[in-house]
């Protein structure tokens, strides 16, 4: 007993002159994830599992008070840590003790906790806090829309520093709670389903819950207030529909809106036959005031679309791009806003997809339009789609090429190929993040063909790709009957 208590102390003695033994101190969290566009945004050292949002807003002031208590865990030893926020911060608590916080640059919020927490440990961060967000500049911009009954928390690459503090990137979702208290006769809309109707407060007010089942993204997560008709229905399969209608909207925008969001779960369930099955708890969308929201966007269950969509009637591609976006986005995520393509891509060849159902254009009569349309020096060639750069983060190449690639990709492997590489990424990378290489990687290996050549040409190369074979000889083509529509709303998108 004695020889063996005397080589573990002379083992543990070596190791301790190694250093082997050492344990590191714990470190503060880092001020961003790593995105290789927005190194800023997100934060390092702990991982968000949950937002409890709990809001009062008053549309006639644009005051907005809160408390959200976020749950997360330790990804290291952790000192600090700092949340993406903008909005007058008057207290932090963290495992409740009282943290000190400060500002730092324009979007961090740095919260050092009474003490530090170990790997692997409970984080329970709750921040008390108010403002006007109208007021609030980051990123060189305010991102809060304010509508003229209300506000529309809606945008792309970041909307949450306006009304939540968070973990800003799309690659720590997490499951939401948002309740919100508005004055009377006025509605709150968000993520998911509602767990409870609307409950009359005390003072005029009424408060609106909504509650987001899966993982979901931060910026796909908003906060629509105003005055809205809200429609309710549900699917073939018990699934909830809540769309919402702005009650601002002339007749004739609101007839047009209503033709084209009403056909949601349609466009879904035929979406769902291609790509796999839906991947959330509920579907809808809401249509904003006139003047006020001027793109659409992909938000988790629930896309918000600008009225101009609709202002040359119905228009069931915007509908189709949204919510392609619920498989390509907003179930499957990027992990670095560099691969925004296999978002946006993916979405429009949605759009190709649905002319092509509806006998308004085959898909190889878009690809030969879009294809022959855009002269050599345009920014869709002159952009590789791969690596657009934050300038061309919503450009003609992300959009437009991105689905001419995916249509070359459909030739080159045939379609029963084609079809098993969309639901198999859809079905492997479901509520995660995933990379434009590992796309490429499961194209190769369903396929059993070398496609480097294929991505490196549209993909990754800034110039034209040159057609193969008899391609070549292409003469530009008529419009396809649809292209008036997908044109007009790449024009719209295109306006993040």
């Amino acid at each position: 007993m004695r020889r063996l208590l005397v080589a573990t102390l002379a083992t543990a003695l070596t190791l301790a002159g190694t250093g082997v033994a050492a344990q590191a101190a714990p470190a503060p969290g880092a001020p961003g994830i790593g995105d290789s566009y927005y190194p800023d945004y997100g934060n390092g050292g702990y991982d968000v599992s949950h937002y409890d949002i709990r809001l009062r807003y008053t549309p006639a002031t644009d005051r907005l008070t809160g408390t959200t208590t976020i749950l997360a865990t330790a990804t290291q030893d952790l000192s600090r840590l700092n949340l993406d926020f903008v909005l007058d911060t008057s207290s932090v608590l963290v495992n409740n003790r009282p943290a000190t916080f400060t500002r730092q640059g324009d979007h961090e919020l740095v919260v050092t906790p009474a003490r530090t927490v170990a790997k692997g440990g409970a984080l329970t961060i709750v921040v008390q806090y108010s403002g006007v967000p109208s007021s609030k500049v980051a990123a060189g911009y305010t991102a809060w829309i304010r509508t003229p009954d209300g506000a529309a928390a809606v945008g792309e690459p970041e909307i949450a520093w306006w009304w939540y503090p968070s973990n800003d990137h799309p690659s720590d979702k997490a499951t939401f709670d948002v309740s919100v208290s508005v004055p009377d006769g006025v509605e709150a809309i968000s993520n998911g389903v509602q767990p409870r109707p609307p409950v009359r407060e005390t003072l005029g007010y009424t408060r609106w819950s909504w509650r987001s089942l899966k993982p979901q993204a931060t910026y796909l997560t908003f906060l629509t207030v105003g005055q809205y008709d809200i429609t309710q229905d549900t699917t073939s399969d018990g699934s909830p529909v809540y769309n919402a209608y702005s009650q601002l909207l002339p007749q004739d925008f609101r007839d047009a809106a209503q033709a084209s969001v009403e056909r949601t779960a349609e466009i879904t369930d035929w979406e769902s036959t291609v790509f796999g099955p839906f991947p959330f708890e509920a579907r809808g969308g809401v249509v904003t005031p006139p003047g006020t929201l001027g793109f659409a966007l992909e938000n988790q269950t629930r896309p918000n679309y600008s009225s101009a969509f609709f202002r040359r009637g119905s228009n069931t591609y915007v509908v189709a791009h949204e919510n392609a976006h619920q498989w390509f986005g907003d179930s499957v995520s990027v992990r670095n806003w560099q691969n925004i393509w296999l978002n946006e891509g993916f979405a429009s060849y949605a759009e190709w997809l649905w002319s092509e159902k509806n006998d308004e254009g085959t898909a190889q009569e878009i690809f030969d339009y879009v294809y022959s349309s855009y002269p050599d020096d345009a920014a869709i060639w002159t952009t590789a789609p791969a690596d657009p750069g934050v300038d061309e983060l919503f450009g003609d190449a992300v959009y437009d090429r991105g689905a001419l690639t995916l249509h070359q990709l459909r030739l080159a492997v045939g379609d029963d190929d084609f079809f098993e590489i969309v639901r198999t990424w859809t079905a492997e990378h479901k509520y995660g993040n995933a990379t434009t290489e590992e796309f490429t990687a499961l194209a190769e290996k369903i396929s059993g063909k070398d496609l480097d050549a294929l991505f490196q040409a549209w993909l990754y190369t800034p110039s034209k790709p040159a057609l193969p074979g008899a391609a070549r000889a292409l003469r530009a083509p008529s419009a396809p009957k649809s292209w008036a529509a997908i044109s007009a709303t790449h024009q719209l998108l295109n306006e993040h």
